[in-house]
């Protein structure tokens, strides 16, 4: 392709909403462009590396024995009624009606369909197994779209469905979908974890397990292992309880009667610890939940944070959320600040975390506003109501794993997700197959999505550096970029034409810079759109010399034309291998 030719819109500088690096720059590269808030155009560029990210994945699904298909994106909303998720799925869910008033919703995934595609034409054990999947745009409308592609309410993504007769069957193709999704993001050039995770919306009864890339920018919180191999959400993970030792504040307070302190407007952890000098793990932090409609008193240390997914599950919450300042007040008769579990009404239920529980003594709030108490004993002072495991894994806690090592955090994109399902759509959708028994049983699924356009983000957040993005080889739009200096020099357009024409006619994917352009600007651009290979023809051409310039590590070297063809031949093989 010639760059007079080819559409792309370049900016100098980045839009001033755009927050994450990879939205900047691949707004910048002309890669896309925004329509309205988590809609976007893949310009031509932008289309390419679609198109490679859309094989890659292809081609993993193939090999691990999946079938393309393609599903309906617009889907009766009988069919999510049927499930239960029409009403549970809330306000992400873009419904709409045709002109008879029928009711449909664009699909943000496609469990309901599929199930519903296959209880009318799979009857039998013996058709099993069998895994189909698609590529497919989705639709979620998001609260807060953010990070460009990252958080979109319009996406591209591929997404599968495992149908087996047992569970033993489920494992296995568990397995290869795990596997398959390895390879796929080690051919794109991704560093990931895979980690284990909450089913979430999805749903299903087996295990699940995201793939993050780690990038800072990520809204997960990744917790893994120093030592080995474990690694899991933040609000999946776990953790090595070991026996807490006596601060000193805590030996001081256990020597006395419990005191009632004036702390006038006191009303955080970090506020309190400065007022009295004292540790966040000797304090008592009480959060009031509304848990299916009714309070609950939730008690956790105040260096630990409340892991809600494991508060719903111990207690079979189906809907939790933290209550406003009046159901506060109306709950302890204090201001928010201000809680404590000592005296607080005998309706209220009171969860209490194993740490807490623990605890010799500590400091609470009194259920007055401006007031606190110092010396409150757990399970003297107030009773212990349900104890658990009610917080998130903390840095420096041991891992559960290993029993050495220690957790520590990162932060990651999620980038695809594998999911059991079990028998969750096929009971709720009526979905059977006859097994070798001659007995009819549900059908024992398994999902799995990545997605893909998020993955162009992804992986321009881990590969990029001042001057602009650095693609792999494997998705890369082009794989050289040819750049003479001077398009008034004839020796240099022919050389450039030459290899141009070289390259391109032995199968390789090549940019030509025929602008007439100072020099400054198309280094510029073509740092900025990061061809892994660049080119440069300039006055040595006269001599028979060019020089390469790897975009990845800077390097760079003179050599011949002939070497220069050699040498980007051998990583066209080396691409060609690793897809």
């Amino acid at each position: 392709m010639k760059q007079s030719q080819l559409w792309m819109p370049t900016l100098r500088e980045a839009p001033a909403d755009a927050e994450a690096v990879s939205h900047q720059l691949l707004l910048r590269a002309g890669i896309v462009r925004q329509l309205a808030a988590g809609i976007y155009t893949y310009l031509p560029l932008g289309r390419r590396i679609l198109r490679k990210l859309e094989h890659i994945v292809r081609e993993g699904m193939d090999q691990a024995g999946a079938q393309e298909l393609l599903l309906p994106a617009m889907q009766p909303a009988e069919l999510w009624q049927e499930s239960g998720r029409y009403d549970k799925y809330g306000p992400e869910l873009v419904r709409l009606k045709d002109r008879q008033g029928r009711e449909f919703a664009l699909g943000p995934t496609h469990e309901e369909v599929i199930t519903a595609l296959i209880r009318n034409e799979l009857h039998s054990y013996r058709q099993m197994p069998v895994t189909l999947y698609q590529i497919q745009t989705k639709f979620r409308d998001e609260k807060r779209p953010r990070y460009g592609l990252l958080r979109g309410r319009e996406f591209l993504m591929k997404d599968a469905y495992s149908f087996d007769a047992d569970l033993e069957g489920l494992d296995r193709s568990y397995r290869r979908m795990y596997d398959a999704y390895s390879r796929i993001f080690s051919q794109i050039g991704l560093k990931f974890r895979a980690v284990e995770a909450d089913p979430g919306t999805i749903g299903g009864d087996g295990g699940t397990h995201e793939f993050m890339a780690l990038a800072d920018i990520g809204e997960d919180t990744i917790v893994v292992c120093d030592q080995c191999d474990y690694a899991a959400n933040l609000e999946k993970a776990e953790f090595r309880r070991e026996a807490a030792a006596w601060t000193g504040q805590q030996q001081q307070m256990r020597a006395t009667e419990p005191e009632k302190l004036h702390t006038p407007s006191i009303r955080s952890i970090d506020a309190l610890v400065q007022a009295l000098g004292c540790g966040a793990a000797d304090i008592i932090k009480t959060i009031i939940y509304l848990a299916d409609g009714a309070p609950l008193a939730v008690l956790v240390r105040g260096d630990h944070e409340v892991n809600e997914l494991k508060l719903q599950y111990a207690l079979s919450i189906t809907e939790l959320h933290l209550a406003d300042a009046d159901t506060v007040t109306r709950t302890t008769g204090a201001a928010i600040g201000f809680a404590g579990p000592a005296g607080l009404p005998i309706a209220v239920a009171v969860a209490v975390d194993a740490a807490v529980a623990d605890m010799p003594v500590g400091i609470t709030g009194a259920n007055e506003t401006d007031y606190h108490w110092s010396g409150i004993r757990p399970g003297i002072d107030f009773k212990l109501g349900i104890r658990g495991d009610f917080r998130n894994a903390a840095e420096g806690d041991g891992c559960p794993r290993c029993q050495t090592g220690q957790l520590v955090f990162r932060r990651g994109i999620e980038v695809g997700q594998v999911f059991k399902l079990g028998t969750k759509y096929s009971e709720r959708l009526n979905a059977r197959f006859i097994d070798a028994a001659g007995k009819e049983q549900p059908f024992i699924m398994g999902c799995y999505g990545i997605g893909i356009s998020r993955l162009l983000s992804a992986v321009v957040e881990q590969h990029h550096d001042a001057g602009g993005i650095r693609w792999p080889q494997a998705i890369a739009p082009y794989q050289v970029h040819i750049v003479p200096v001077s398009m008034r020099d004839q020796h240099q357009v022919e050389t450039a034409e030459q290899l141009y024409a070289k390259l391109s006619a032995s199968g390789m994917e090549v940019l030509l810079d025929d602008r007439d352009e100072r020099p400054g600007v198309k280094f510029k651009d073509s740092d900025l759109i990061g061809i892994p290979l660049r080119i440069v023809v300039g006055k040595a051409a006269a001599e028979g010399k060019v020089e390469l310039k790897w975009r990845e590590s800077g390097e760079s070297q003179v050599v011949s034309l002939d070497e220069a063809c050699a040498i980007a031949a051998g990583k066209k093989q080396e691409r060609d291998n690793c897809l």
